[in-house]
């Protein structure tokens, strides 16, 4: 005859689990607090040393986005209301073939771009610095336009990314 478990020694199971992924230090990525004691971040328009005109804006919003979703109180608007400001630069972005049909003729290609931050304090001490680097692959079409469409889809989904990396770099470990 099998024995059957009660729903109590179940919940015993649980809630020991808990308490000791807790008791570890675990905690889930992104879910620490900024360093050196900043309680509130403004974040400037980024530098972009790419050729890709108008990243920079895509790449500011969706770190922005990214910190009002994880920590609205945590952001303002104004560099002098804040603890540490978050500056930096889209520091390279590279194109390249990764699948292909012929000997010029490509099917996919993958872009990589590298964001490098700083976190300065009012007296523009770097507190946190750290970089970030992400590809994403994107089909080439029949035509240019429709290839540029993709390639800029891409970039898109990159800059999501690499804002949620980024949040999560910065709050890691404080």
């Amino acid at each position: 005859m099998a024995r059957k478990r009660s729903p109590l020694g179940l919940f015993a199971v649980y809630f020991t689990a808990v308490v000791m992924a807790a008791g570890c230090g675990y905690r889930f990525a992104g879910s620490g607090s900024f360093p050196a004691g900043v309680k509130k971040i403004h974040i400037a328009l980024l530098d972009n040393r790419t050729t890709e005109t108008g990243i920079e804006k895509d790449f500011t919003d969706d770190l922005i986005d990214e910190f009002i979703r994880r920590n609205e109180e945590g952001l303002v608007n104004a560099p002098e209301d804040a603890d540490a400001v978050l500056s930096g630069v889209i520091a390279a972005m590279a194109v390249e073939t990764i699948s292909r049909t012929g000997a010029s003729t490509s099917d996919e290609r993958r872009v990589t771009i590298t964001v490098v931050l700083k976190l300065t304090d009012q007296k523009k001490r770097v507190i946190w610095s750290g970089s970030v680097s992400e590809d994403e692959a994107y089909p080439v079409a029949g035509d240019r336009l429709t290839t540029d469409q993709n390639r800029r889809e891409a970039i898109k989904a990159l800059s999501k990314l690499m804002a949620e990396r980024v949040y999560n770099n910065l709050t890691a470990g404080f």
